[in-house]
């Protein structure tokens, strides 16, 4: 289980070195272009794209720290790693959206009569192409080995296609006689950069502070109570370290049992929860009841 794991930490690594290598080829086209052919939204875009590269970076770094073995330090290891690969990735995407937006309304108040070339609209459309299939490898390799931080790095492809796509639409209004809508798309490409980066941010800081879902904590409840012997589930807590999950419960089983047979009670609410919901660690207090 645990060498499994780690296996899928490799596989992650994966996404994230795709997610780069795409992320350098079109920041170099969509900047080049859109300087050449007058467009802010693709430049905006193109800038996006860069810091993209250190965000995925970011997560690369993050995937391998996870993979480290726990020591003396790390007790429970460090999988929490890629978590806050992850935050780190939100805090650069939400800066490179400010930035986009500052451009974009310094852009607006100054006023522009150039209307962008048609190939960066090409460009921005082709991008968003390359950017969802790139964000559709990424989920459902996320999926697969259920890292938060290949989860994150497919949403910031995701935020990528939307932000060619309202660039595209930016540079195609402005070829009829409307400039300001290129700005205006840079601008919208900005908010989107910075929603992004905030959905990323509250994820990561949700894990790193204990956060867990209150339904799935309902069915760990339930499946622990429909174990025989149980008569009471006093309490059930669990929390993430990147891709593991850890459960602590305590159960009450009839106070007349031996040591032994309460112990293969804890066993079965054990060995349930971690094969029915893939969990890492199930530690399981008894009291009697």
């Amino acid at each position: 289980m645990e060498q499994e794991r780690f296996d899928n930490l490799k596989l992650g690594e994966r996404g994230a070195m795709l997610s780069i290598a795409t992320y350098i080829v079109l920041s170099v086209i969509k900047l080049w272009i859109g300087y050449l052919a007058g467009s802010e939204a693709l430049q905006a875009d193109g800038l996006n794209n860069v810091t993209d590269i250190v965000a995925s970076t970011a997560v690369l770094i993050g995937l391998k720290l996870s993979q480290k073995p726990a020591d003396g330090n790390h007790p429970y290891g460090h999988w929490r790693a890629e978590t806050v690969a992850s935050l780190v990735a939100s805090f650069i995407i939400v800066a490179v959206g400010l930035q986009v937006v500052y451009s974009a309304v310094l852009s607006l108040f100054h006023g522009t009569s150039e209307t962008p070339g048609l190939l960066s609209a090409w460009t921005a459309g082709f991008s968003a192409l390359v950017m969802y299939l790139v964000y559709r490898y990424n989920k459902k390799l996320a999926e697969q080995i259920n890292s938060k931080a290949v989860a994150a790095a497919a949403k910031d492809n995701l935020s990528d296609a939307w932000v060619s796509i309202a660039a595209v639409v930016g540079i195609i209004g402005a070829q009829f006689y409307l400039p300001w809508l290129d700005p205006i798309a840079a601008l919208l490409v900005g908010l989107l950069i910075i929603k992004t980066g905030w959905g990323i941010f509250w994820d990561a800081t949700h894990e790193l502070t204990d956060g867990f879902d209150e339904e799935l904590i309902k069915s760990f409840k339930e499946t622990a109570l429909a174990t025989q012997g149980v008569e009471e589930v006093r309490e059930i807590r669990a929390r993430n370290y990147g891709n593991r999950a850890v459960v602590d419960v305590t159960v009450l089983v009839p106070g007349d049992l031996g040591i032994a047979v309460a112990h293969d009670i804890s066993t079965k609410v054990e060995v349930k929860l971690m094969k029915r919901y893939d969990i890492s660690a199930v530690h399981v207090h008894v009291e009697p009841h």
